[in-house]
């Protein structure tokens, strides 16, 4: 079995879609042939020719900037358990992706407006008045709807990775919400470096994401062969792209679903980054795409929604620990309700991946971490620095 030097960049291919954009047939024979290689292993890539305006991407990190250092009290009136779909604030030390460190970052998420709709994940955002952080809504907004297109685009490549029509998937994103955080991750000093994570070690519940980071660094992903960690390097442009759990249980495996991981900066300025997670609507079916069985395979998992992945059994109990909310912020969008649009239909469903704790997935730091004392210390730090 090879391995690879820890920290040694472990090759996360750099991908240019843009001959797909403009119909070039063997362009895009090339892009897909690449995707295809690059979704087997590392199940991580990056994409630049893409459609997304670089001023809109830069104009959202400088409002993300502003946004975070406003007072944490500013801030915390858009706390996500004020939230029935978990929309709004969230301050550093509220998850937990690996047992026993609380993540030390600051998140904001936002997903498709549904005032109406009463469903599981489903409703409002929740947003400060334009006075208080002037232009973050409209940029915020403008940025979800960029991606969201530029989702349409790789879930068509994908679909002709798999075999299928481009148009194959679109209902995966054109049916669906979507979801897109943005975070900010403090700074901290190389001999605290090793003994807290910015987000913990996980793999991503969704099909795919499509993550716009800053130049300071610090997403690492899990080689497993050689069980060692490995920085992904910035790219001017770039989305990062990986793989999640519903997409390797979709294609039976033949799409990687990697464990990774945020270092927290060690720099005088924070890390920001903005992720959009590709979840498919509520009520999709998540069963094995025929091309991706071999004469004679059978698919590994039973079909499932998103709805059972997401409040099934064992998420739910991942939920409660992961937010440790009164159950009365949970009863307009809980399990109960779920069930009820997923047609009574829940059973214990396998969901791989999320809060590795095995040895196995552990680098020689990653065992016997404390949690920060004071989650709170970090918050609201000025930084003009930050863009």
């Amino acid at each position: 079995m090879g391995s690879l030097p820890e920290k040694e960049a472990l090759r996360i291919p750099v991908i240019d879609i843009s001959g797909f954009y403009t119909g070039d047939e063997i362009r895009t024979r090339n892009i897909v042939g690449e995707l295809r290689a690059a979704c087997e292993a590392p199940g991580f890539f990056q994409v630049v020719g893409h459609d997304v305006p670089p001023q809109l991407r830069a104009d959202l990190l400088t409002k993300v900037a502003d946004f975070y250092r406003l007072p944490a009290e500013k801030k915390q009136a858009l706390d996500t358990k004020n939230s029935p779909c978990f929309r709004g604030y969230e301050k550093i030390g509220t998850q937990h992706l690996e047992q026993g460190f609380d993540d030390q970052k600051e998140g904001f998420m936002i997903s498709a407006d549904k005032p109406n709709s009463t469903r599981f994940l489903q409703g409002t955002n929740q947003w400060l008045a334009e006075a208080d952080a002037p232009g973050f809504r409209d940029t915020f907004t403008a940025y979800f709807e960029g991606v969201r297109n530029l989702s349409r685009t790789m879930f068509r490549l994908m679909s002709m990775t798999l075999g299928l029509d481009p148009q194959y998937l679109d209902n995966f994103v054109d049916g669906a919400d979507g979801m897109c955080r943005a975070y900010r991750y403090p700074p901290t000093t190389p001999e605290a470096a090793s003994k807290s994570r910015g987000i913990g070690a996980h793999t991503d519940f969704g099909a795919l994401t499509l993550l716009m980071q800053d130049e300071i660094g610090g997403l690492e992903v899990f080689h497993k062969p050689s069980g060692t960690w490995h920085p992904v390097q910035s790219v001017k442009d770039a989305f990062v792209v990986n793989i999640g759990d519903m997409m390797e249980r979709w294609t039976n495996g033949r799409c990687s679903s990697t464990l990774h991981r945020v270092i927290s900066p060690v720099s005088e300025r924070n890390r920001y980054s903005v992720a959009f997670f590709n979840e498919g609507p509520l009520d999709q079916i998540i069963d094995c795409i025929p091309t991706c069985l071999a004469p004679g395979e059978q698919p590994k998992h039973e079909p499932v929604t998103p709805v059972e992945l997401e409040v099934g059994e064992k998420m739910e109990e991942l939920i409660k620990w992961h937010y440790p909310f009164p159950d009365d912020l949970r009863m307009e969008c809980g399990p109960k309700q779920a069930e009820d649009h997923a047609g009574g239909v829940f059973e214990s469903v396998e969901f791989p991946g999320t809060y590795q704790s095995d040895p196995e997935y552990a680098s020689d730091e990653d065992v016997g971490l404390s949690r920060s004392d004071d989650p709170d210390a970090s918050e609201g730090e000025d930084d003009d620095d930050d863009n």
